[in-house]
């Protein structure tokens, strides 16, 4: 029995023929899937929103019992604790936090100067026992700090070095830089060598082709590493309260910690003080955003 082709090849649109309750069933995954993202992302954040809600509240409200999540009055007090003293001018945390920007910044801008040109000639050219001499640099990070900061301390005393704003520069940048060049290697691998051998057959030295045309390229990576660097810089705590000793140098982390003790806790300052101190690195990396999503993403489809 012959066949047409009209029977056997419908001209009429497609239908679904997925059954209902495998389409329910995948929508309902769905919502169950943002529902646990979103209850993950309360548990997460709720102890953030807590200390914003304590550095907010009257000191009353803050040791009530049971705890005031919304019917509290809202003061700007601790903020003004943090940078005022009470009898009048800076208060110690103010200087504190001050000396974290000075610190932390040129901590970051030195290693960064430093790493980029390392991780490039490291990237371009064949150097002996590169590989050896990338896993000392390395080896370097291996050791937390509180293994080496007494060396380094007595070795600061000899010095002259010990409470001063330049030590914790120097100990920063020797611990960002290993950190910087092995990030950035791998971002200079990802720029093809071509370009800086074509800017050198039209004239330009080495270091013009480095500097015109390749380091353009490697924003995205000097973001991406600078932000981790300044994170690590900004946050330090071990070096900071074994290499101060006096209000005038010692950085915001361990000030902040010095305000937890004795028979009393003004928890309002402590959260009003985390908040401010939360705020810069915040800051920095959302300017730099675009930069350090490319630069983190950067050699993620290889070619």
């Amino acid at each position: 029995m012959g066949v047409s082709v009209d029977e056997t090849v419908s001209t009429g649109p497609v239908r679904d023929h997925t059954p209902p309750a495998r389409r329910l069933g995948g929508r309902g995954r769905s919502v169950l899937e943002v529902a646990l993202l979103t209850a993950l992302a309360v548990v997460m954040l709720f102890p953030v929103l807590w200390m914003i809600e304590t550095s907010i509240k009257e000191n009353r409200d803050v040791y009530a019992i049971p705890a005031k999540f919304f019917d509290f009055k809202v003061t700007m007090d601790h903020f003004k604790d943090v940078f005022f003293a009470s009898g009048g001018g800076r208060s110690a945390l103010s200087v504190s936090f001050l000396n974290s920007v000075v610190v932390a910044g040129v901590s970051t801008v030195l290693a960064t100067v430093l790493g980029v040109p390392a991780a490039w000639a490291y990237s371009r050219f064949a150097v002996k026992a590169k590989k050896d001499q990338l896993f000392f640099i390395l080896s370097t990070r291996f050791m937390p700090p509180v293994v080496v900061v007494i060396p380094i301390f007595l070795m600061y005393r000899q010095v002259g070095l010990f409470d001063t704003k330049l030590g914790l520069i120097l100990i920063y940048t020797a611990f960002n830089v290993p950190f910087t060049i092995w990030m950035m290697k791998g971002f200079v691998d990802e720029v093809p060598a071509e370009y800086e051998d074509a800017a050198m057959l039209d004239g330009y030295t080495r270091l013009q082709a480095f500097w015109r045309f390749t380091l353009p390229l490697l924003v995205p990576g000097i973001a991406a590493t600078a932000v981790f660097a300044l994170i690590f810089s900004w946050n330090e705590f071990v070096f900071a309260i074994f290499l101060t000793s006096s209000d005038t140098v010692r950085t915001a982390p361990p000030a902040i910690a010095g305000l937890i003790g004795g028979t009393t806790v003004d928890w309002g300052l402590v959260a009003a003080a985390s908040v401010v101190f939360a705020l810069p690195v915040l800051v920095f990396a959302y300017l730099v955003r675009k930069h350090l999503v490319a630069g983190v993403t950067l050699g993620a489809v290889r070619r």
